[in-house]
C-alpha cells in the first residue's frame, strides 16, 4: 500500500524553507497515538477542528454586526475562512509548512463567545480572566467531544498565541496572528461601509495612499509587503510604512466602528443577555445540559457556565434568554 503520510513528510523535507515547521519534528501530543497512514500530523489536526462543533457553530457567532440581517456581512466563520487564505497564501510563498498554517487559523477563534468582542468582555466581567484565546485552547485541549481533539503542541501554541503578549513559538503560528488582523481590519471596514457606518470618503486619506483604495488592493499590499520582508528570514514581519499604516487604520476603526457606532448600538442588550445567563445558570446549575452538569466536580461551577456561554451562538444566547425572561402563552395539553 502506497504511504501517503512518509511521501508527504518527505516532500516537506525537500521543499520546505529550513525556518519550516515539519511535521516529523513536532513535539508530539497530550496523548500519543498512533501516526496515521495517509495524513500528516498536522494534516490530521486540520480535519479535526474542520469536523468539530465549535467550528461549525462559528457560522452563528458575531464578528462585527450583532446577528446580521444581511447575507453578506462577515460572521465568525466567515472571518475564520478569510484569515485561513492570508495565512495559508503567506505560507506557501515564504515556504512554510501550509498545514500547520492551516490548522492554528482554522482553530483560533473556536473559544470565541456569542456577540463578539462584547461578549468577551461581558463574559470576562462576570468570570474574570476569560480570554478568547484561552477559551479556543481549552475548547481543542477539553471541550470538545468531552475529552478535547488531542491536537499537536505547534496547533495548540498557534491557537493559544495569536492574540495575546507572547509570539508562537513557529513562524506558522506567527503569520496567523498577522493573517488575523489583516483580515479583520479589512472585511470590519467592507461590513462598516455596507452597513452605511462608514462611507468612503470618511478613510483616513493616508493610510489608503500607502495600502490602497479597494479592499483587494489593501489586502494585497500588506500580504505582498509581508512576503517581501520575510522571506528567507526566520521571522515574520512588515515593513515599517506598511505596518504604521495598517496601525492606524485599525485605530480608526477602533474610533468609528468598534467603539459606539451605529454596528454597536444594541451592544448594551447583548452584553445583559450574556451576564444574566452566567448568573442566572450559577444560580441554577441542575438546569445546565447534562453533559456540563458532570464537569461542575472537577471543573466548579462557575467555570462550565462559562464554558456553556462561551459556546453559544449569538441566536442560541437569545433564545435562551427569552425562555428565561418571557412569558409563555397558556396552552391546554
Amino acid at each position: 500500500m502506497f504511504d501517503a503520510r512518509t511521501f508527504w513528510e518527505e516532500m516537506e523535507e525537500k521543499i520546505l524553507s529550513p525556518y519550516a515547521c515539519r511535521s516529523r519534528e513536532t513535539r508530539g501530543r497530550k496523548t500519543p497515538e498512533e501516526p496515521c497512514a495517509v495524513r500528516t500530523e498536522f494534516q490530521r489536526d486540520r480535519d479535526r477542528i474542520i469536523h468539530s462543533k465549535s467550528f461549525r457553530r462559528l457560522k452563528y457567532k458575531t464578528q462585527v454586526f450583532l446577528i446580521p440581517e444581511g447575507d453578506h456581512y462577515r460572521t465568525r466563520l466567515t472571518h475564520t475562512l478569510e484569515v485561513t487564505q492570508i495565512a495559508r497564501t503567506i505560507a506557501r510563498a515564504l515556504r512554510l509548512n501550509e498545514d500547520l498554517t492551516e490548522a492554528i487559523a482554522l482553530g483560533h477563534d473556536l473559544g470565541h463567545t456569542p456577540f463578539g468582542h462584547t461578549g468577551e468582555q461581558a463574559l470576562a466581567e462576570v468570570f474574570p480572566g476569560f480570554k478568547h484565546n484561552e477559551q479556543s485552547l481549552r475548547v481543542v485541549d477539553v471541550l470538545e467531544k468531552g475529552t478535547g481533539l488531542n491536537l499537536t503542541f505547534e496547533v495548540r501554541d498557534g491557537i493559544l498565541n495569536h492574540t495575546g503578549p507572547c509570539l508562537p513559538v513557529t513562524l506558522e503560528g506567527q503569520i496567523v496572528r498577522l493573517a488575523d488582523r489583516i483580515a479583520y481590519i479589512n472585511h470590519d471596514i467592507d461590513d462598516a461601509l455596507r452597513g452605511g457606518v462608514l462611507r468612503q470618503e470618511d478613510l483616513p486619506r493616508d493610510c489608503l495612499e500607502v495600502l490602497g483604495y479597494r479592499h483587494s488592493e489593501r489586502i494585497n499590499t500588506m500580504v505582498t509587503d509581508v512576503i517581501r520582508e520575510s522571506f528567507g528570514k526566520p521571522e515574520i514581519r512588515m515593513s515599517e510604512p506598511v505596518r504604521e499604516a495598517m496601525e492606524r487604520l485599525r485605530a480608526f476603526l477602533f474610533e468609528r466602528v468598534y467603539l459606539g457606532s451605529a454596528a454597536k448600538r444594541e451592544e448594551g442588550k447583548a452584553r445583559h443577555v450574556v451576564q444574566y445567563l452566567f448568573h442566572y445558570f450559577v444560580k441554577h446549575p441542575q438546569h445546565l445540559p447534562v453533559e456540563y452538569q458532570r464537569r461542575i466536580e472537577e471543573f466548579g461551577t462557575e467555570r462550565v457556565v462559562a464554558d456553556y456561554i462561551a459556546g453559544m451562538t449569538d441566536r442560541y444566547a437569545v433564545t435562551q434568554f427569552a425562555n428565561l425572561c418571557l412569558p409563555r402563552g397558556f396552552s391546554v395539553y
